[in-house]
């Protein structure tokens, strides 16, 4: 695409965040329970505009080169992901579960469902990848001391003579196989040149001669309509096409342009901050001076008419409320008075709301009916969003600066030195209007000594906060002369900090449900299918770490725990979390806890150092495998350590975490109820449930992994009969049963002999599916979590209204 078509797509892109800002403000208008379907409607269709409006906002900010128009960009970039975190939790607490039936909404759209997948930013790895690097070395180096103790145990030294001989031994019986492989060749030309001479030559006859004729002139045509049927079946769709080899060239000739554009776009930010420099520097001693001077002749003059007309001077704003930034405004030195003093009664009135407040609040703890009536009220207004404003401030300066902007004076696509101006002359107006500040109230003091022979004015010591605030307790430091590398090395060391492996989110291949919404209108609960995993994981997991302003500002959320059977892929998420947003790899499994720091105050030095070095380098998961073993409710005797001690650490130091701390708790576990349930969902703020595979997933699995392991998908292999054959298993029993059929040897065989279903079965019956008796236990433990037991209770009150209803018509 060319710099006109991505300006093009940022113009398009601003209507449309227009027409989504006009939507935003009937929301905060609560609504009665009634019109909850509505309700959910509409907060649906603002989440799949913002998701559209994401994925334009990123491929502008990926290939623009513009420096000023991309700082911009990447303003509306976090703000738009801030506000689709900000959706979803407003669609958690109206749908009451984790997971979304949006196809009505698709449909009504007339999207696609690829429209649903959430969009990771680019800019995420591109701008992390240096760090990365150097992390990799670090990881690397410290390993390497570590490799050369298990390299001289597991291989002993061999001597040069025998290395020799047992290399002479290996390349002999390499050429014996190749002789022997020969010679079984020339036997069999020899045993086949003596058969055709026995036999003698074989004569046809006239008809037998015709009707050899006949059989090569038939195939040739029946091959012929056979090959222009599948040029047919494949132009309409109906087959898949041989080898798409022009395409991938198209896709690499389009990436090589990308890498382009990223390397033009480098060049021309070099250019801009050297401007930056440039431009600050000059306004400074050409401009600053003269700014200096005119802001003290208007602060005085304000002075003095202040003096004129209350016989006193007055005092000077606070720079807390603005500085001198209120005498600027153009105002009479009467109105900047009245509006002192109304900001002075404004915060008063503040804190007396915060004291009635908090009066509220220790009243209604321990009063659980009127929480539930709260919420119950606010359950149908959306919260106030943090991200609104600043989207629509960007709109704001879009439309100033750059709608009717003409690219014809900057064909070049370098940065504007006037907007450059602007921006950097209102930076130095508020460094010197500081400047000033100080010398004025200095100047003032000596004023009322001169002249109204009044000392100085006590100021008002600030109320002190005695009431410990939440969220912001103080942590001991138990490694506090320790330097962060000694730290570091150690948990690689002892296996707490590993390598994580690269594998990409949409490696978790799954399919949406399609019929969500009329299964909910059959009041049938309709379980999350691997797509909606794989959405959870990008939108709580990626999005939240990938970026320190949309974290900083979005719903906190500290930590995630994945229930599902195993070979669901639960660690593979964990992976792709790491790799999506190139954060380090912490794991605190209760194996892995074994044996490590024995003493009594070990788990806490662990979970501390863990903590302080994720925080230090962030982004940062903390991964801890079977995680019901922290808290279950008997420890077996034979257990070195007692892992319950683990949970009051960790809750603790989950608490110690606040916004723009890029870390979090990813827990996994296979049987959540041998845990206790309070301390479990104490630690873990987020539980997504994973049941088996659906049978549209269970397609695209198939067909995926198939083609990933090289097989070409024919009409002689039935996908649809393996999906109904696989229901009950798991992702992972498919991935194993592919690959034990289709070893090298058979993989060399498939174009002479094609693969069929039935092949795959004998391997399935040697797997153990999970049963329908697993899957249920594990729906009944969800159903007793917070959320679960939310959505139980609605559904429950939901078929009450509607038997009421049924009682009143029959009357």
């Amino acid at each position: 695409m060319s710099e006109e078509a991505y300006q093009r797509l940022w113009d398009s892109s601003h209507v449309t965040l227009q027409e989504l800002l006009d939507l935003e403000q009937p929301l905060l208008e609560p609504e009665p329970n009634r019109d909850r379907q509505s309700f959910q409607y509409r907060i649906s269709l603002l989440y799949l505009c913002y998701l559209g409006l994401l994925r334009q906002f990123d491929t502008l900010y990926d290939q623009m080169v513009q420096p000023q128009k991309r700082q911009l960009l990447r303003r509306l970039l976090d703000s738009v992901a801030g506000r689709v975190l900000e959706l979803k939790e407003e669609l958690v607490r109206a749908d009451l579960c984790e997971s979304h039936c949006l196809d009505r909404v698709l449909q009504d759209l007339r999207l696609t469902p690829a429209d649903l997948e959430v969009p990771i930013p680019k800019y995420f790895l591109l701008e992390q990848s240096s760090i990365m690097r150097e992390r990799g070395l670090m990881l690397a180096e410290v390993l390497s001391r570590m490799e050369p103790l298990s390299f001289q145990k597991s291989f002993p030294e061999m001597h040069r003579t025998d290395a020799i001989i047992l290399l002479q031994r290996a390349e002999r019986a390499r050429q014996g196989r190749l002789r022997a492989t020969f010679m079984r060749e020339i036997r069999r030309e020899e045993e086949r040149d003596r058969k055709m001479r026995e036999d003698g030559q074989h004569k046809f006859n006239q008809d037998q001669a015709a009707i050899t004729l006949q059989k090569v002139w038939r195939g040739y045509l029946q091959r012929k309509r056979t090959q222009q049927d599948r040029q047919q079946m494949e132009f309409i769709g109906m087959l898949p096409p041989p080898k798409q080899v022009e395409p991938l060239d198209d896709m690499s000739q389009a990436c090589v342009k990308q890498d382009v554009r990223r390397l033009y776009q480098l060049e021309k930010e070099e250019e801009f901050q050297l401007a930056l420099v440039k431009t600050q520097d000059s306004l400074k001693e050409m401009e600053g001076p003269y700014m200096k001077e005119k802001m003290k002749e208007q602060i005085q003059q304000w002075l003095i008419e202040c003096h004129a007309l209350t016989g006193q001077f007055p005092d000077y704003p606070e720079e807390s409320l603005g500085g001198s930034h209120l005498i600027f405004a153009d105002k009479s030195p009467e109105q900047v008075k009245m509006e002192l003093e109304m900001q002075t009664q404004e915060s008063n009135k503040r804190d007396q709301e915060k004291t009635k407040e908090k009066e509220k609040e220790k009243r209604r703890k321990g009063k659980e009916g009127k929480i539930r009536m709260g919420e119950a009220d606010t359950a149908l207004k959306v919260l106030p969003s943090k991200f609104v404003p600043l989207i629509n401030a960007g709109h704001e300066e879009y439309k100033n600066l750059w709608k009717n902007r003409y690219e014809s004076n900057h064909p070049s696509q370098s940065f504007d030195p006037e907007t450059l101006q602007m921006e950097k002359r209102k930076e130095i107006e508020q460094e010197v209007r500081i400047q000033v500040d100080e010398l004025m109230r200095q100047e003032l003091k000596i004023l009322r000594l001169a002249v109204d022979k009044e000392e100085e004015r006590p100021l008002k010591a600030p109320k002190k906060n005695t009431e410990k605030k939440a969220g912001k307790e103080r942590e001991k430091d138990l490694t506090l002369n320790r330097p962060m590398d000694s730290l570091f090395e150690e948990l690689i060391t002892f296996g707490f900090l590993k390598k994580s492996e690269t594998v990409a989110l949409k490696d978790y291949v799954g399919d949406c449900l399609y019929l969500g919404s009329t299964l909910t209108l059959a009041n049938k609960l309709p379980m999350p299918s691997l797509f909606d995993i794989r959405q959870n994981m990008a939108l709580y997991g990626v999005l939240r770490l990938g970026s320190p302003g949309i974290h900083s500002m979005a719903p906190l959320i500290r930590s995630i725990l994945l229930v599902g059977p195993a070979g669901m892929g639960k660690k593979m998420l964990v992976k792709a979390v790491c790799t999506e947003t190139g954060a380090n790899l912490f794991d605190l499994s209760p194996s892995n806890l074994q044996g490590k720091y024995p003493a009594k105050t070990g788990v806490q030095m662990i979970v501390h150092m863990v903590f302080k070095v994720a925080r230090h380098l962030q982004p940062s998961v903390i991964w801890i495998g079977d995680a019901e073993k922290n808290f279950c409710k008997k420890v077996p005797k034979e257990e070195e350590m007692d892992l319950k001690q683990i949970k009051k650490d960790l809750t603790k130091a989950l608490r110690l975490l606040n916004p723009g701390d890029r870390v979090m708790l990813i827990g996994t576990t296979e049987q959540p109820q041998l845990a206790e349930m309070k301390w479990l969902c104490q630690t873990y703020e987020r539980v997504i449930f994973m049941p088996r595979p659906d049978y549209a997933s269970r397609y695209v699995l198939w067909k995926h992994m198939l083609e990933a392991q090289g097989v070409r998908v024919t009409q002689s292999l039935d996908i649809s009969a393996l999906v109904k054959v696989s229901d009950g298993y798991t992702p992972g029993q498919i991935l194993k049963a592919i690959q034990s059929v289709l070893t090298k040897r058979r993989l060399m065989q498939l174009s002479k002999r094609p693969l069929v279903a039935s092949e795959f079965l004998g391997h399935l019956a040697k797997l153990e599916p999970v049963y329908r008796e697993e899957e249920e236990s594990l729906k009944d433990w969800y159903f007793q979590t917070p959320l679960g037991k939310k959505m139980m209770k609605f559904s429950k009150d939901q078929d009450a209204e509607e038997a009421k209803l049924a009682k009143e018509k029959k009357k």
